[in-house]
């Protein structure tokens, strides 16, 4: 079976399909990137305006009809906190539906964090004992805790990089004060989470995965993704406390020319780096480990389990491949009908 899950988020839309088989790894076959740039588009009420729903609307039909060129049975597409928390959500969705012809869902952040820590355990094994998982998106940060296939504990937080950036980062570059600005609402944000995570007991190995730490690592020095997903990438925190500085003085515009700062990324990886380290510091984590498998890797581990066991659900509908006799040209892909999504 070819299995696709498109990732509409803040910076783009990602299709990744993979040819899936009980007891396989999901490795990809084809990947898609859609740019979406949804953070720029978010408006001071929370909704999302409308060039930024038409990028998200021209992302998803393009990734859509991508699905089917690769021959995708089953699409699983889903929305995370830029329009998941917009509060003209069910606009966009209807408008999505309306010219790409499928309707996503969306995940709660505690569902986030739950399938992200399923790739991260399943890509260290049961070896890497108790974990903790560390997910910077734009919108919010996930964290999990567990040793298990499933986590004991799995939480998500409104400080994302690129909703701090606009909340907080309106000068480019910014000044001293909304940096410390920043600094001091992370730390407010994770006082609570923090003393949780502390009585669960400290974990044995601290993983990180999302497009921030990646950067982050890339920045301080890891290998460049073109070296593939086996290689072995860390991020010292003593690496974020040299860069945050560095960031901070320069514009978006300089920081492209980093190593690894995609222009897309150029002004919020400065709030990323502020949350990591708020995060590691606060937890006491010297080094994060970076994992190559996040969201979409656990959606897949998760559809080949219940492949396996039909007692395991997943909380997204996948849309299934129509027959060759059927007409496709306006919907591709439709949905099984198993109960809506809140």
């Amino acid at each position: 079976m070819r299995l696709g899950v498109l990732d509409i988020g803040s910076n783009s839309a990602q299709l990744q399909v993979v040819d899936v088989r009980a007891g396989a790894p999901p490795l990809p076959a084809h990947c898609v990137k859609e740019p979406t740039l949804l953070g720029e588009s978010i408006e001071p009420d929370g909704t999302l305006n409308e060039a930024g729903v038409d990028r998200a609307v021209r992302a998803v039909k393009d990734a859509v009809a991508a699905a089917y060129r690769h021959g995708v049975d089953q699409l699983y597409t889903f929305v995370t906190s830029a329009i998941r928390d917009a509060t003209n959500r069910e606009e966009i969705i209807d408008e999505i539906e309306r010219v790409a012809g499928i309707r996503p869902q969306y995940l709660s952040g505690q569902e986030e964090a739950r399938l992200t820590y399923v790739a991260a355990h399943r890509w260290y094994g049961w070896s890497s004992g108790r974990l903790l998982l560390l997910d910077i998106g734009g919108g919010s940060m996930e964290i999990a805790l567990g040793r298990d296939a499933e986590p004991e504990l799995a939480l998500s937080l409104p400080v994302g990089a690129g909703r701090l950036t606009r909340a907080f980062l309106h000068h480019d570059p910014p000044r001293r004060g909304q940096v410390k600005a920043l600094r001091d609402h992370v730390h407010d944000a994770l006082a609570e989470v923090v003393d949780r995570l502390r009585w669960e007991s400290d974990p044995q190995h601290a993983v990180a995965t999302s497009k921030t730490f990646k950067q982050l690592a890339r920045l301080a020095g890891a290998p460049s993704q073109r070296e593939g997903p086996f290689v072995h990438r860390t991020l010292d925190l003593r690496d974020l406390r040299t860069w945050i500085p560095k960031l901070a003085q320069l514009s978006a515009k300089q920081r492209c020319r980093l190593p690894g700062v995609s222009r897309s990324r150029a002004r919020q990886i400065l709030a990323g780096a502020v949350v990591a380290h708020a995060t590691m510091s606060a937890l006491g984590i010297e080094q994060v480990r970076i994992c190559p498998w996040a969201l979409r890797e656990g959606i897949m581990l998760q559809h080949l389990a219940a492949m396996v066991d039909s007692k395991v659900s997943l909380p997204l509908q996948p849309l299934v491949r129509l027959p060759e006799n059927a007409d496709s040209t306006v919907t591709p892909l439709r949905g099984e009908p198993r109960g809506a999504q809140d």
